[in-house]
């Protein structure tokens, strides 16, 4: 079986006004990860996933570049304990 893990990311650089949380929400649907993503104030593009360890590894190798038209500086990661608390990945506000 395979492992299900939580991942929780912070991105940097120009990742805002690119379609970065609608291409991100497509993403995560192709890999069937569940969780959420959302712009925050400082201009950074914060997230969570979760679901199978190779899965959300990919999303997260994913986020490292972004959508044509992003910029990412800087990615930082954190592997949280697993909640299965989503059915499915969406834009938070």
């Amino acid at each position: 079986m395979n492992e299900k893990v939580r991942a929780h990311v912070l991105v940097s650089g120009l990742v805002q006004g690119v379609f970065f949380r609608s291409h991100m929400v497509q993403k995560a649907k192709e890999l069937g990860v569940f969780g959420w993503v959302r712009n925050l104030a400082e201009g950074r593009v914060e997230a969570v996933f979760e679901g199978e360890r190779a899965k959300v590894k990919e999303i997260v190798k994913w986020a490292k570049s972004g959508p044509p038209g992003a910029i990412v500086d800087h990615l930082d990661l954190s592997w949280e304990e697993y909640q299965a608390e989503f059915s499915n990945f969406e834009i938070r506000y």
